[in-house]
């Protein structure tokens, strides 16, 4: 099942750069970043409110919190970088080093996770990796 919400996030992840390209064209990236953020609030926003998911706040422990809240500045300055690249990059070559976070991710996932790392997922990442330095070549 994990599969298919990857898949539409991968799709989504897609149009958010096509249409990032042509949001940040001619306007401040920061101003356009802090836009979407507010649109990406309201939504998340009303759909935890309209699921009665708010009520589970009071559950979250100490550490739940400052993850999430490191996340939080994790993924803002992520957005912050990716729209100035988006702004005076080319789609194709920003969107290709962007998913170098995959093989990134499983460098941290073996070192902080202690996940195992197969040669399937080694060779995945470095194909990656070749694939993202491929792109990123004028």
């Amino acid at each position: 099942m994990w599969i298919y919400y990857a898949l539409l996030s991968a799709l989504f992840a897609a149009f958010t750069a096509v249409f990032a390209k042509i949001g940040v064209s001619n306007i401040n990236s920061n101003l356009a970043t802090g836009i979407r953020t507010i649109i990406i609030l309201i939504l998340v926003w009303s759909i935890v409110l309209i699921k009665g998911e708010a009520k589970e706040i009071g559950s979250l422990s100490k550490q739940n919190i400052i993850f999430l809240v490191l996340s939080g500045v994790a993924t803002g300055l992520s957005w912050l970088f990716y729209f100035k690249a988006l702004q005076i990059g080319k789609v194709s070559q920003v969107a290709a080093v962007d998913k170098l976070s995959v093989a990134i991710a499983i460098i941290f996932a073996v070192l902080f996770f202690k996940e195992t790392l197969t040669l399937k997922t080694a060779m995945g990442a470095l194909l990656i990796i070749g694939g993202t330095i491929l792109l990123a070549l004028k």
